[in-house]
């Protein structure tokens, strides 16, 4: 990848360089807030088919962002599982970091951005759990390797021996081919159930087109805000 613009410099630490990368290159389908849906479980719904049909790679990936017992934010990217009326489902070992930031802070906040549509979403709320059925039925879901992985337990600890990796998978694949319905009770599926959700299309000339949708009791107000 090349850029016409200055090479980088370590004296203004890159500075002229990553300002003459170009940015909002995308093209906008166009969006009318006062034509959005009335749910915000709605209109995601047809912006993430938008980015779909327009090839967008991955379009269910989302940054996850939480905080963890000492205030510190952490944020990481994920696969959203499910969108419905109790919220943006994902899954997660409760051993790993993340599982240890929604046991300290249960609350995070959903971004994903689609380059190709100048799009963003950004949804804000409390996390619950789905519950064990739930959990069992999207660990039961996953690939094999997923599986096994999870399975070590290990996510986010210190690995100093790259072999003891392999050994702990190897193990955790017996243990599977042993007991293929075998769920960790770490593993949690979690709802992100908002209380904002914000719809973002970006223009070249910087008049964003933002709605917002805050939860009132178990319905929604909408309020499209400045750029």
């Amino acid at each position: 990848m090349t850029s016409d613009g200055p090479p980088w410099s370590a004296a203004d630490g890159g500075r002229s360089y990553l300002r003459g990368l170009p940015v909002l290159t995308g093209t906008g389908p166009g969006f009318d807030p006062a034509e959005a849906a009335a749910s915000p479980v709605s209109q995601f719904a047809t912006w993430l088919q938008h980015a779909v049909q327009a090839g967008v790679p991955e379009p269910h990936a989302m940054t996850l962002s939480t905080v963890d017992s000492r205030g510190m934010p952490r944020a990481r990217v994920l696969i959203l599982k499910a969108v419905d009326d109790r919220g943006w489902h994902f899954a997660v070992s409760s051993t790993s970091q993340k599982g240890r930031d929604l046991r300290a802070h249960a609350a995070a906040a959903l971004t994903f951005y689609w380059p190709a549509l100048v799009r963003q979403v950004r949804v804000t709320g409390v996390v619950v759990s789905d519950g064990e059925r739930a959990s069992a039925e999207d660990f039961l879901a996953r690939p094999v390797a997923s599986r096994a992985i999870a399975l070590t337990l290990r996510q986010s600890q210190p690995l100093v021996d790259p072999t003891e990796l392999d050994a702990e998978i190897d193990k955790a694949l017996r243990k599977l081919t042993d007991e293929p319905g075998l769920v960790p009770a770490e593993w949690i599926s979690y709802a992100v159930r908002p209380s904002e959700v914000e719809f973002w299309e970006g223009t070249p000339d910087r008049r964003h087109r933002r709605l917002s949708y805050y939860r009132v009791g178990d319905t929604w107000d909408r309020t499209q805000l400045w750029p």
